[in-house]
């Protein structure tokens, strides 16, 4: 399984909203600004995590977007199943393969189910609030770089 830059530029979005959000919303600009992602980008990106209900928008000179719940209740795989949808590694792993003969005495789909559980339970164990305590960490310490991701 290889994430989008949807879902990559996406969580780096959602965790630059959570450290700056605390006052007043964010702007789409300065979040491309301090992230070096396209403004048009971040909009389609940010309408997709309104859509799942993760982010609220406010209109007016102030607005711009604030997370929807805190971020200790928003998990990396809230994020990445809104922007990228399934996170199945393997689709016959999850009983829904249409197209997979003997389906029932197929030993390998243990081992499909039990990487799909594993990505699935670790995505969903990370929080928002604890990339958002890391990111300050490393600021800290002088390790935060914009990088462009590939």
């Amino acid at each position: 399984m290889k994430l989008s830059t949807k879902g990559r530029y996406g969580l780096r979005a959602l965790i630059d909203l959570a450290l700056y959000s605390d006052e007043e919303a964010v702007s789409i600009q300065s979040i491309s600004n301090r992230q070096n992602i396209s403004d048009s980008y971040l909009e389609q990106l940010m309408r997709k995590l309104k859509k799942a209900g993760l982010v609220v928008s406010e209109r007016g000179a102030q607005g711009g977007y604030r997370l929807a719940k805190p971020a200790d209740e928003i998990s990396v795989g809230d994020v990445l199943r809104a922007l990228e949808g399934s996170l199945e590694a393997v689709s016959c792993g999850a009983g829904n393969n249409e197209h997979c003969q003997g389906e029932d005495l197929c030993v390998t789909r243990y081992v499909w189910q039990e990487i799909n559980k594993s990505i699935q339970e670790t995505v969903d164990s990370i929080k928002i609030s604890q990339l958002v305590e890391e990111s300050r960490k490393a600021r800290e310490k002088g390790q935060i770089k914009v990088q462009k991701c590939d």
